[in-house]
This record gives C-alpha cells, structure tokens and sequence, in this order.
C-alpha cells in the first residue's frame, strides 16, 4: 500500500464529502447551511488541488481541472456570502442562500467527477 496515494485519495473523497455536507439541506434555509462547514469545505478542497499538481498524466491534468472547478465554485460561494454580510450588510435571504448553495452544487458535481476518475483509474491499474 502506498501511503501518498492513501493520502491523496482521502483528501478527495474529504473534500467531496464535507461539500455534500454543506449542500444538504433545504437550498433556501441558512439554517441547514452553516459558514464553518463551507470554510472547511474550501480548505480540504485547496489541499486536494494541491496534492494534485505534479501528475502529469491525462488522468492527473483532469484531476486538477476539476479541482480547480470545485475551488472556484466554492471561493465564489465564500465571496457571495461576505459580499452580502459584510460589504452590503443585509440580512441573510433565501435567494442569497439558494445561490450560495447552487454554487455548492456545482463544486459538488466536480468533487463527484474526481472522485469517479480516482475509482476508474484504481481499478484500470494493473499489478
């Protein structure tokens, strides 16, 4: 067992989990979508970006597009939120909810995609 590899798939499967965490709920309640789940979102999925430079095969380079993906959905899901909290100072609605998660969704669907892309190439991996 290769430990970097072990690694390297945690934090994909990490980063795809806690953005489930935080899209789950009712897409226009605040109350289901908490700042502090989408923060660590946002970290574990840098780490995963990170951890994916230096691959340099056509599996890797899609890797590392798809992290870059979930890294802009989510930093713009951040940058709406401090946007309408701190820059307008307006009370948290719905529609800025359902936006902010939205983008989550879409982080989401590239965490998904990665994740599929690391199973295919484990079980294509020949011993």
């Amino acid at each position: 067992m290769n430990p970097e590899k072990v690694v390297f798939g945690f934090f994909i499967v990490l980063a795809m989990t806690l953005n489930f965490g935080f899209f789950l709920g009712d897409i226009d309640n605040p109350d289901h979508h908490h700042v502090y789940e989408l923060v660590i979102a946002i970290f574990v999925n840098l780490v995963a970006t990170v951890l994916k430079f230096g691959d340099r095969s056509q599996v890797g380079a899609v890797l590392l597009a798809t992290s870059l993906v979930a890294d802009l959905q989510l930093l713009a899901a951040a940058l709406v939120w401090g946007m309408v909290l701190y820059v307008e100072e307006e009370t948290m609605t719905a529609g800025v909810m359902a936006s902010i998660v939205s983008l989550s969704g879409g982080a989401l669907i590239a965490n998904l995609v990665s994740v599929l892309l690391l199973v295919i190439e484990t079980v294509m991996l020949r011993r």
